[in-house]
């Protein structure tokens, strides 16, 4: 057996400890707390990224294609593609589903309230399968009647508080062109992404009314929004889209669309480094201490080991080994604690947020166990190699006085 861990599992598992006792359980409180805070901060900035991103493409898809235009303007240009070439960008490998829609500024008209929006009109193609997740009241737009689904329309939760509206109830929209334009439109679903910039500025229509207002073609529509299938892919997809449309229609990725938005998740990922490192920090300064003092409190052995031949690295292995045993209690520790309170959350939502400023109204989890496996070899590594320096006391205890000393 190797000597080294043998008498390093003595050590842990069967002495009794004096004044080393504390700072030994300190140091794996320490380890415990320094990791689970780290899973903890891995998975909370994880979920914010993945809910905000979602968020973001489930309303505004990935990639939104429109014309170039000169002039600023809240409408948009009205353009059209022809059919060969939606469908070789429709076939391209990196997309999932491209469909059409428009924008046109108006103002709501309720008995009580006026508030400036946009309605934002999509047609029978338009991919509900998220807006149904958001989808607090009432219902989606029924295009199977195209009459019908002219009328209806879908306002946010944050519109319907304001203008005191719900499922049912229908109201005025006015559109300033050459003349006063008005339509009358009946709420059959209330959406609540979270995100107050979309909240309080887009309903849902149909995209044939805005046509009809226009005066556009049949095909003509404001722009495209299309859903990749891997959002790691999106540069790549965002270009590949490009380069298959004329030279007055360009596509800007969601991340050009939204840039403050995608800066804000970027600065998280700051946030967090700077945390790993100073959790990283408390595990290694708490296992020092230990080890410094589990060593002093061990003199006469280390003499006794020094006088019957052992080399200075021998005895160092032994209380490296002895850490490498106390690091891996704590982060069994704090694998518990951090993985159950992340999974508590996740189940429950039970930490609140103000969803007003982080668009979300509870704290968002998101395990990845690569990056825990990780976390935890990356602790143990590091605290082991740093410990080495303060194992090296070892080497200036002197076997004839510590022996001479007992």
């Amino acid at each position: 057996m190797n000597l080294p861990v043998f008498i390093a599992r003595r050590i842990t598992f069967n002495s009794k400890r004096t004044f080393s006792k504390l700072s030994v359980r300190i140091a794996i409180i320490g380890i415990m707390l320094s990791l689970a805070v780290m899973i903890l901060s891995l998975a909370v900035v994880k979920g914010f990224k993945s809910e905000i991103r979602e968020k973001i493409r489930g309303f505004s898809g990935d990639i939104i294609v429109m014309k170039l235009v000169k002039d600023a303007s809240y409408d948009n240009s009205p353009f059209e593609i022809n059919a060969d070439t939606l469908k070789k960008i429709a076939t391209l490998p990196e997309i999932a589903h491209i469909q059409p829609y428009a924008l046109k500024p108006g103002t709501i008209n309720t008995h009580e309230e006026i508030e400036g929006v946009f309605i934002k009109g999509v047609d029978r193609n338009y991919d509900w399968d998220y807006f149904k997740k958001i989808l607090i009241a009432g219902k989606v737009i029924d295009f199977s009647d195209s009459v019908k689904a002219r009328r209806q329309i879908i306002i946010s939760k944050v519109l319907a508080n304001r203008l005191n509206l719900k499922v049912g109830d229908d109201f005025l929209m006015y559109f300033v062109q050459e003349s006063l334009l008005k339509r009358k439109f009946e709420i059959v679903g209330i959406y609540d992404l979270g995100v107050e910039e979309v909240d309080k500025t887009y309903i849902i229509g149909d995209i044939s009314v805005i046509r009809r207002l226009n005066k556009w073609k049949p095909d003509e529509v404001g722009g495209y929004e299309l859903r990749v299938r891997d959002f790691n892919n999106l540069d790549v997809a965002t270009q590949r889209v490009a380069d298959n449309m004329a030279y007055n229609v360009n596509s800007y990725s969601i991340k050009e669309w939204y840039p403050a938005i995608f800066q804000w998740l970027s600065l998280l990922d700051v946030n967090t480094e700077v945390i790993l490192i100073l959790m990283m920090a408390v595990a290694v300064i708490n296992m020092v201490s230990a080890l410094l003092i589990i060593i002093l409190e061990r003199t006469n052995m280390i003499g006794i080991l020094k006088a019957l031949g052992s080399t200075n690295w021998d005895i160092q292995k032994i209380f490296l080994n002895n850490a490498a045993y106390l690091i891996g209690f704590g982060l069994l520790l704090g694998n518990v604690v951090g993985l159950g309170l992340g999974a508590f959350q996740l189940y429950t939502h039970f930490f609140q947020l103000d969803q007003a400023s982080y668009y979300m109204s509870f704290i968002p989890v998101e395990f990845n166990l690569i990056e825990i496996i990780v976390l935890n070899i990356g602790t143990l590594l590091v605290c082991l190699l740093v410990l080495i320096i303060p194992s090296m006391l070892v080497t200036r205890i002197s076997p004839v006085k510590t022996i001479t000393f007992k």
